[in-house]
C-alpha cells in the first residue's frame, strides 16, 4: 500500500475540535499485556504486545488507533516446541530501523521457563505483516541471567538499547533497568550502565522489580518510564529524567522520581497500570501514553496467570516545567458512559 501523508491522515482520523484532547474507546485491545505502539511514515498505528497464552508474537494495525483492536492482525512466529524461546514469549517490541522492522522479545526454555533472555527477529519486507520473519538470535547484553523487555531508541545519530535485567552482583533476585549503546540492531558496543534499581516502597511490593523501560523525548529531555514492584494492583510507573544533550551513558545524567508517577485508581476501577509505550496522534500535537492494566483490584493466586492485562490509552498533559503529567488511569469507556 502506498505512504500516505500524516497531515491526510490526521484529518481522517482525529477530526477533534482545537486544542482537544483524543478520547480512547478503552480498552483498546483486550487481553493483551506489555503493549508496544509504534506510528509509522506509512500512516498505520502498528501493535505488538503479550499473548495471555505466553507462546506467540502477533503484530496488529490500523489507521485509528480506536481501531487497533478489530484492526488487521497476524501471528508472525510462533514459540518452539523445545530447547530456547519455546516458553514465557513476553513483551515484543517492532522497531523501524533502517529499512527493516526488528522484533526484541523475551523468551525462555521448556525446561527452564524463568531462565529467560532477550531474542530479536528481522523482516525487510515494507509492511511487517508481509515478508519473513527471520530468528537472528540472542541480543547479548554482557552477562548471562534474567533479562527482559528491551527496547531501542535513536538520539543525535546515536541508537540505544534499554532493557531489564538481574545484577550480576545481586544476592537476591531482583530486576534493574540498563542502557546501551548499540552499534547494529542486533548488538551493542560497550559495557551497560546501570540506570535504577528498586530502592523505594512502591518498588518492592511483593518483589523487587525496575522492568520495561519506554522512552519519550520532548522538551529537550529523555524521559524514561519503568514498571515497578509485583504484576498486581501494586504494579506502577516510575520515572528518570535527563537532558537530552547529556551523556545517556553516565548514570549520572539521570535523576529519579521517588514517587510513582503513574498508578493504580480505585475511582477508575484500573489496577496496575504500566509496561507502557509512547506514541503521538497522527499530526504528532498529542503524546498518548499506551499501557496495560486490569478491571478489578484482586487476584486469586499467580497475578502473571491472570489473562485479563488489557491494553489502554489516554492523551498525556506536560506541565509549565516540560514534564509530563500522566494523570490517573481512566475508566473503560462502557463505565465512564453509564456515570451519573
Amino acid at each position: 500500500m502506498p505512504y500516505r501523508s500524516l497531515p491526510l491522515i490526521a484529518a481522517l482520523v482525529f477530526a477533534l475540535p482545537a486544542g482537544a484532547a483524543p478520547v480512547f474507546d478503552n480498552p483498546l485491545v483486550p487481553q493483551r499485556a506489555d503493549p508496544h505502539v509504534t506510528l509509522q511514515a506509512d500512516g498505520y498505528y502498528y501493535l505488538t504486545a503479550t499473548a495471555p497464552e505466553y507462546d506467540r508474537i502477533e503484530v496488529r494495525r490500523a489507521r485509528d488507533l480506536n481501531g487497533i483492536g478489530k484492526g488487521e492482525s497476524k501471528v508472525v512466529w510462533r514459540s518452539h516446541a523445545t530447547g530456547p524461546m519455546s516458553r514465557n514469549i513476553w513483551a515484543p517490541e517492532m522497531h523501524r530501523i533502517d529499512g527493516k522492522w526488528y522484533i526484541y522479545f523475551t523468551a525462555g526454555r521448556d525446561d527452564a521457563p524463568l531462565d529467560i533472555r532477550l531474542y530479536v527477529l528481522e523482516n525487510d519486507a515494507a509492511n511487517p505483516l508481509e515478508g519473513t520473519w527471520q530468528e537472528r538470535g540472542q541480543l547479548k547484553t554482557g552477562w548471562e541471567v534474567f533479562a527482559l523487555d528491551a527496547t531501542t531508541f535513536a538520539l543525535d545519530g546515536r541508537r540505544y538499547l534499554l532493557w531489564t535485567q538481574r545484577p550480576p552482583t545481586a544476592d537476591k533476585h531482583m530486576t534493574a533497568v540498563y542502557i546501551a549503546e548499540m552499534d547494529t540492531p542486533l548488538s551493542i558496543k560497550g559495557p551497560a550502565t546501570l540506570l535504577t534499581t528498586p530502592e523505594y516502597a512502591w518498588e518492592k511490593v511483593k518483589f523487587d522489580v525496575n522492568e520495561a523501560p519506554a522512552v519519550l523525548v520532548k522538551n529537550g529531555r529523555v524521559f524514561v518510564t519503568y514498571s515497578a514492584s509485583a504484576t498486581d494492583a501494586n504494579y506502577a510507573l516510575g520515572m528518570l529524567t535527563a537532558d537530552a544533550g547529556a551523556n545517556l551513558l553516565d548514570a549520572a545524567s539521570w535523576t529519579k522520581s521517588p514517587r510513582p508517577v503513574f498508578a493504580s485508581s480505585k475511582a477508575a476501577g484500573q489496577y496496575g497500570p504500566g509496561h507502557n509505550s509512547f506514541t503521538t496522534t497522527p499530526d504528532g500535537k498529542t503524546d498518548i501514553l499506551v499501557y496495560h492494566a486490569r478491571g478489578y483490584e484482586h487476584i486469586p493466586g499467580d497475578s502473571l496467570n491472570d489473562p485479563n492485562r488489557h491494553t489502554r490509552a489516554q492523551a498525556i498533559a506536560w506541565r509549565a516545567d516540560g514534564t509530563p503529567d500522566f494523570g490517573e488511569p481512566v475508566a473503560d469507556k462502557a463505565a465512564a458512559a453509564s456515570r451519573p
